[in-house]
């Protein structure tokens, strides 16, 4: 099952390239990705498969998994029924709809989208009726 995790990272150069390498090196897959930067700290989600194995390894590099989120991955989904505008409108007015909060959202390879939610249960039901 894949995972995200809560990564804080110093902002200087190099820091991204140790979490990369440590992940390279133990054969685990970066699945998906989001960083941004904000008031001195680099703040990344890894989405991965094997959660334990890429903590261990993020842990041998000197660096900590803040924390592991459960999160909801779409199937791979074809350029033209996502690469439009107002599909994430869509997505995530059903969500709000049912009552149900976005807390992290971003792409992952192979065209997957990846949703953490107040309710991960209920709002992939949500999502599966939409497609």
């Amino acid at each position: 099952m894949l995972k995200d995790l809560l990564i804080t990272l110093e902002d200087t150069p190099g820091e991204g390239a140790k979490l990369g390498e440590a992940l390279g090196n133990a054969s685990i897959n970066i699945e998906g990705l989001c960083a941004v930067v904000d008031e001195g700290r680099g703040i990344v989600h890894v989405l991965v498969e094997d959660a334990a194995a890429a903590r261990a390894a993020i842990a041998g590099a000197g660096l900590s998994v803040e924390r592991e989120v459960d999160v909801i991955v779409s199937p791979p989904i074809a350029d033209a029924d996502v690469d439009k505008p107002g599909v994430f409108g869509a997505m995530a007015r059903a969500l709000a709809d049912a009552g149900i909060n976005v807390t992290l959202g971003y792409m992952a390879s192979r065209n997957r989208v990846v949703l953490g939610t107040s309710d991960n249960t209920r709002a992939q039901q949500v999502l599966q009726s939409m497609m």
